[in-house]
């Protein structure tokens, strides 16, 4: 090419390539992801399914994250649906997509009072079986499935939400306590780092900023490591609300966790528009779920707080995960109110980067 000409191409290119990294940033496409923004702070995760990888938000994920959870693929129903039957397809799925794009993978969950399989608790007779039985099922279960990926999963929630909601009892009347006592939280540990010693290993919980429950948790964590219980740290989940937790509520229990020497990742993030219900319930007539301007705002602002604390306590925090990619699928909308539209996630439900976004990367606040 003429040398004259191809300045000229050069130029034109050049010129092009300036509008565009303009447009990119005028409209938030830019090159950095959140794992960029963090690299120096913990992993940014997310919460995914098979169909996360079949459609758009696949880009998306590799763009902005660079570890993933499944979502329910590792829960024992859905991977061990029968005694003798284990459902590979979904996990593994799961695992060589992140093995492809070289993404870190949070295991999730080993032993938890929901999905359950129910064949776990019983006989041949339908009859509950005996602590010894129960155990014996626990031990095979996540001796196989740790097994099956070891050295491709670095860190597993082992137990997951074993205390009580009612601050008048300290341990979740599930049928792994009602059959094994609490037993069964150490043994789960002690199996987990069996099979794969080099991974490190998480007691998940929810609303564990609320003081009555951060101290329940905080005294089963105390118990699990004066034992020399195989515990590495605490998923706090971070299913939280525009209304809470509060500045020091997040502060109270990030220190008081940390003092137990432990790791702290945030689990399973997302800010509800909508206050804090337990129970289901259906959506009432009338009841308004779109997002306005005034609770964007205030999810901005929740936002722009928790990440604020989460980079001055860089040093105890080592991971934090979304509970899904975007407002265009999210268990919150189904949960617990079944049919009314939840916001809760830093893209909206077309996988723009939302005003929360903005802050979350904004570190001059």
């Amino acid at each position: 090419m003429h040398t004259t000409l191809r300045n000229l191409t050069f130029g034109i290119v050049l010129l092009g390539s300036v509008a565009g990294c303009k447009a990119q940033q005028k409209d938030g496409t830019g090159k950095k992801g959140l794992k960029d923004y963090y690299k120096n702070y913990f992993p940014i995760g997310v919460a995914v399914n098979r169909q996360t990888f079949a459609g758009d938000e696949a880009p998306l994920l590799l763009k902005e994250f660079n570890s993933v959870t499944p979502e329910n693929a590792m829960k024992m129903g859905p991977i061990h649906p029968r005694e003798n039957v284990y459902n590979w397809r979904d996990a593994d799925s799961i695992i060589n997509f992140a093995q492809k794009h070289g993404l870190r993978v949070r295991g999730h969950n080993l032993c938890w009072h929901e999905q359950a399989p129910d064949w776990m608790f019983k006989d041949a007779q339908g009859n509950q079986v005996t602590k010894e039985v129960l155990l014996k099922r626990l031990k095979d279960h996540i001796t196989t499935v740790v097994n099956r990926y070891k050295g491709k999963i670095y860190a597993w929630d082992v137990v997951n939400e074993a205390i009580d909601d009612d601050s008048r009892n300290f341990l979740r009347n599930s049928l792994w306590y009602q059959i094994c006592g609490e037993d069964f939280i150490a043994k789960a540990f002690e199996y987990a780092h069996e099979a794969d010693p080099k991974a490190l290993l998480f007691y998940n919980d929810y609303n564990s900023e609320r003081p009555e429950k951060r101290d329940r948790i905080y005294k089963l964590l105390k118990k699990l490591v004066d034992a020399k219980v195989p515990i590495h740290g605490v998923g706090l989940q971070a299913h939280w609300s525009i209304y809470e937790p509060t500045e020091q509520e997040l502060r109270d229990a990030i220190e008081k966790y940390s003092s137990l020497g432990l790791q702290i990742h945030f689990t399973e993030v997302d800010m509800s528009v909508y206050p804090w219900e337990k129970e289901r319930r259906a959506k009432r007539q009338g009841e308004n779920d779109t997002l306005t301007p005034e609770l964007e705002q205030k999810q901005v602002d929740q936002y722009a707080k928790v990440f604020r604390i989460f980079r001055e306590y860089k040093k105890n925090i080592t991971s934090v995960t979304f509970w899904n990619v975007s407002d265009r699928y999210t268990w919150l909308d189904t949960y617990p109110v079944p049919g009314r539209k939840n916001y809760p996630l830093l893209f909206d439900t077309n996988l723009q980067r939302k005003k929360a976004y903005q802050e979350v990367v904004n570190f001059n606040k």
